[in-house]
């Protein structure tokens, strides 16, 4: 196989935080990627991770990592307010980008980098990791071998960061939304920190109905930001649910509300009559999701995930080869391959801009509604909204630059961890 050379933005302020990840999955797919290169503005970050996981080219700019260490592809790890401008530097320099999530904070900024990476030929993909973890993609085959019949209901729990629970109900839901009705709110709290480390005396919330073609719809909610909550999606079908059910057991963190497929007891409606005890459990069919390990080179691997239907249900894991076993492993590992083949083989990309950009779409959408006194907004959005406005000029006060032009200055900018999505919606 052709190996192309790849180089991350972004060092990470610490070894084992999420940029980590990325360079340990691009080692481990050895015969797809040479991670050739570095990037970032600290040098002492940029060192510690080179030295860490033997990347051979330390950089503190783009310029000098676009004419010095010439990667192929970059991966974009920089604070959330950067993205625009890293993407759109990348792209005019020829590279190929993984874009980290959210695609960016506005329908205006995702459509210039967008439109940049298509003048210039280059390929997009992004890495929402939510919809690619091992039980989504059962949960997805499951849904689409139609054991739980059609699809009628959908329940979303995600407290911060939404667009990765919409990429995960959307896929479940097969369909695209047609509009949305929204609500928020701000509560005060004591002894909570922000992302970024500061004191916080309040915290949003918010919520929504969205609407799929026909009777389907899914409630969501984005609740006080607290550690004990945590997030959560149910699918419903005319045959049954996957949910969280009580004694069933997540495979990788041992929880007791672990997720099941649920199905209705086939009996005919006469025969449920006469066997009726009383008990709902007593109609039902519970088929917990299995993990199943294996040891590939001494190590402990995820080999598979499963339902124990007859015939089972599994999603087998592509990358058990590569020692990859853990959710946002498979993830990096999905959208790293996704690239690497829309670049070798000009292959479809597994998710892309598209598709990003209507998970962001969706969450300002919800909050427009919210804005506009909680009436319907229909998707897809068709001009630019007061949400994206109100961020735009958060952008611009924060660090005195267009969000959709002054691209030189905006890469001069040291960015805030806590990015405008926080201050003007509490998203992350």
């Amino acid at each position: 196989m052709e190996r192309l050379r790849i180089a991350c933005i972004g060092a990470g302020s610490t070894i084992g935080a999420r940029s980590s990840g990325f360079f340990e999955v691009i080692n481990q797919l050895h015969d797809m990627y040479d991670q050739c290169a570095i990037m970032d503005i600290n040098e002492d970050h940029a060192r510690a991770a080179a030295a860490q996981y033997g990347i051979p080219q330390v950089c503190t700019n783009l310029d000098d990592l676009f004419t010095k260490a010439k990667p192929d592809v970059v991966v974009r790890l920089t604070p959330t307010d950067s993205t625009t401008a890293v993407c759109v530097t990348a792209a005019e320099a020829g590279c190929h980008i993984l874009n980290e999530i959210p695609i960016a904070t506005t329908m205006p900024q995702a459509d210039l980098i967008i439109e940049v990476c298509r003048r210039n030929n280059v390929k997009l993909e992004v890495a929402e990791n939510t919809w690619t973890w091992p039980r989504e993609r059962l949960k997805q085959l499951i849904v689409r071998e139609g054991l739980i019949g059609e699809v009628t209901h959908l329940r979303l729990k995600y407290p911060c960061g939404a667009y990765h629970g919409f990429s995960a109900i959307r896929k479940l839901a097969g369909a695209e939304p047609e509009r949305v009705l929204g609500w928020e709110g701000k509560v005060p709290v004591v002894n909570m920190l922000s992302y970024g480390g500061e004191p916080m005396t309040h915290t949003m919330w918010d919520g929504g109905l969205i609407k799929f073609p026909g009777h389907l719809q899914c409630i969501f909610e984005m609740p006080p930001k607290r550690p004990v909550w945590r997030h959560a999606w149910d699918v419903e079908g005319t045959k049954g649910f996957i949910g969280a059910v009580e004694g069933a057991v997540d495979g990788p963190k041992g929880l007791r509300h672990g997720e099941a497929l649920v199905l209705d007891d086939p009996k005919t409606l006469q025969q449920l009559t006469d066997d009726f005890s009383g008990q709902p459990g007593s109609r039902e069919r519970h088929y917990p999701i299995e993990w199943v390990y294996g040891e590939r080179d001494g190590k402990r691997v995820l080999e598979c995930v499963k339902v124990a239907t007859d015939p089972e249900i599994v999603w087998e894991n592509p990358y058990a080869r590569y020692g990859i076993a853990d959710d946002d492993a498979v993830s990096k590992a999905t959208y790293l391959e996704s690239l690497y083949w829309a670049i070798v083989e000009d292959r479809p990309l597994v998710y892309g801009p598209e598709n990003a950009r209507r998970d962001q779409e969706l969450w300002i959408a919800i909050r427009e509604s919210a804005w506009r006194g909680n009436q319907w907004v229909d998707l897809p959005l068709t001009e630019v909204t007061s949400v994206e406005q109100a961020l735009h000029e958060e952008f611009a006060r924060r660090y005195g630059c267009d969000p959709l032009s002054d691209f030189d200055r905006q890469l001069q900018v040291v960015y805030d961890r806590t990015p405008v999505m926080w201050t003007v919606c509490g998203w992350l």
